[in-house]
């Protein structure tokens, strides 16, 4: 089962690019950054296991951008098993994967259960600009900016500006 801290640490991978200043930021670029974000999120940083962050987060981008199919993410869970196990009185799934995977292997299947069970809730900002991803909680499914108070204010005047500048025209 996914739980909400699985969907939290599959956003905060996929907004690992963000464009700060006009230039896009790899916070899983540079080694030390790297290692820190992966120690962060349960992981121990190796060289191995951040290479395979990145090429799952890229992969992942595509998808929820709509740039590459889902089928691209299943050379991720080659190998990977899921085995059932009884504790305290339940069933329980643990999953067997090679420790430099795990993260990687949990990001496909957040994001495979976000979709199953909240499609369309998974999405890039609004904002052209941005290369952000938000999490709609809203009921309506209708949150367009990964930020009200920054994508969102920005879009927003920018349509006002077009529209006093064809007004003026």
């Amino acid at each position: 089962m996914i739980d909400r801290a699985a969907e939290e640490r599959l956003l905060e991978l996929l907004n690992t690019t963000p464009v700060v200043e006009g230039a896009v930021h790899d916070a899983l670029g540079a080694p030390g950054e790297a290692r820190a974000w992966v120690r962060d999120h349960g992981g121990a940083g190796t060289r191995a296991e951040i290479a395979v962050l990145v090429e799952v987060r890229d992969a992942l981008q595509g998808v929820v951008r709509g740039e590459r199919a889902p089928e691209s993410l299943r050379a991720f869970l080659d190998g990977v098993d899921s085995v059932p196990d009884i504790e305290d009185g339940r069933l329980k799934w643990s999953l067997r994967v090679p420790a430099a995977r795990r993260l990687a292997v949990e990001s496909v299947l957040a994001w495979a259960h976000l979709r199953e069970a909240r499609p369309g809730r998974l999405k890039p900002c609004g904002n052209p600009e941005c290369r952000l991803f938000l999490l709609d909680r809203s009921k309506p499914n209708s949150a367009r900016w990964c930020s009200m108070a920054e994508c969102g204010n920005r879009m927003k005047a920018r349509r006002r500006y077009q529209r006093v500048k064809d007004a003026q025209s």
